[in-house]
């Protein structure tokens, strides 16, 4: 397992949505930091440690980003490729975190480089399963290149 602090980035334009993953994190004890941004041009910046987040103390890139696609300013799919185009972050695992389950979303997603895809339940109970098992896979059992130097 990974003994390094977890850090998470939260790209959703509803916060809601944002608070509920933040507090199952929180009760599963899954993460040490987790970020929220509310568009794509914030998550871009965060990533590139530009404009609001150039000062940063402790500033390292998040183990994961849990994406979704319907930001504003500019589109996840956007971000996506953004950051598949960017050599200093096109290893960060991107978990796409969507309401759209569209086939052609999904294989957008997947040609963009998405790490996974995974569809937001309705219901309370299976959403917060959902994020719990991805939390365990992905911050707990996932090596990312950067938590191992």
């Amino acid at each position: 397992m990974n003994s390094m602090p977890l850090r998470i980035l939260i790209a959703d334009d509803d916060a809601s949505h944002a608070r509920l993953v933040m507090r199952i994190f929180a009760d599963h004890r899954l993460a040490n930091t987790v970020e929220h941004v509310a568009d794509g041009e914030a998550t871009l910046n965060y990533l590139s440690q530009r404009r609001d987040f150039k000062n940063a103390l402790d500033y390292r890139l998040p183990d994961a980003l849990l994406l979704d696609l319907k930001l504003p300013r500019i589109d996840g799919l956007s971000v996506l490729k953004s950051i598949r185009e960017t050599d200093e972050l096109r290893r960060l695992p991107v978990i796409i975190l969507s309401t759209s389950n569209a086939t052609t979303d999904v294989t957008r997603a997947y040609e963009l480089g998405a790490s996974s895809y995974l569809v937001k339940p309705t219901d309370f109970g299976q959403f917060s399963q959902m994020i719990n098992d991805l939390g365990d896979y992905w911050l707990l059992w996932n090596r990312s290149p950067w938590a191992t130097s």
